[in-house]
């Protein structure tokens, strides 16, 4: 059975079952925010987790973002959306300005969804991000980095007072994401790790895999190991 890692004050981690992204439930106040919802193969899996924990008590608002346009981060976007606006939530999607248009579009060549054998039901992104916007969820503000190179709409989220940097598909531990995939990049993917690097951070959440400790250590090893194939 699946074990949510708690990462206080205000963040909870849902591993990735078989295929999926990690799915990040962050709360503050009446307002939630949901990081990539998985292929959605497992929604119920998850879903009863949350109910038994009471994860979702008195939030009245749920942004979920995407932070890039793969299947296994947005496959489970519709699920999500219905199961929290039956609760009674004001439901908002977001994702970077790139990932919204295939989000919107459908555009099965980015999304990849004929890799998992689902189709991908294309719907409305609320709100298109671009580099340096913030995202306030309650009391809480998430700065937007915009993290090209493994897909041109990949993003990161830093939350400054806890130092928490949510990497999606651009860092993991000691890894990096694939550049080789439509619309990624080597040479953006090394621009992305040299801006990320400087960050001050705690916690790195990717969005496959095990948390970041030590991010400086974990940076020179990518940077190592990128440096190979340059």
């Amino acid at each position: 059975m699946m074990i949510p890692v708690e990462i206080p004050p205000n963040t909870i981690m849902f591993r990735g079952i078989s295929l999926d992204s990690n799915i990040y439930l962050v709360k503050d106040g009446n307002e939630g925010l949901m990081i990539d919802t998985g292929t959605g193969s497992f929604f119920n899996s998850y879903k009863e987790i949350m109910e038994r924990e009471g994860y979702l008590y008195g939030i009245d608002k749920m942004t979920i973002l995407n932070t890039h346009e793969h299947f296994d981060h947005v496959g489970g976007n519709l699920l999500w959306r219905d199961y929290f606006e039956s609760l009674g939530m004001k439901v908002i999607f977001a994702s970077h300005e790139n990932t919204s248009k295939s989000l919107e579009e459908g555009d099965d060549r980015t999304i990849l969804s004929y890799y998992y054998g689902v189709p991908y039901q294309p719907h409305k992104i609320d709100i298109k991000l671009k580099n340096g916007d913030s995202l306030r969820i309650g009391s809480l503000e998430f700065k937007v980095i915009h993290t090209p190179g493994h897909t041109r709409g990949s993003i990161c989220l830093y939350e400054p007072k806890e130092m928490l940097l949510f990497t999606g598909d651009t860092v993991f531990y000691h890894s990096v994401g694939r550049p080789d995939m439509p619309t990624g990049n080597f040479e953006e993917l090394i621009e992305s790790i040299a801006r990320l690097e400087k960050l001050q951070v705690y916690l790195g959440l990717p969005g496959h895999g095990k948390i970041i400790q030590h991010w400086d250590k974990n940076m020179e090893i990518i940077k190592d190991l990128m440096q190979r194939y340059i």
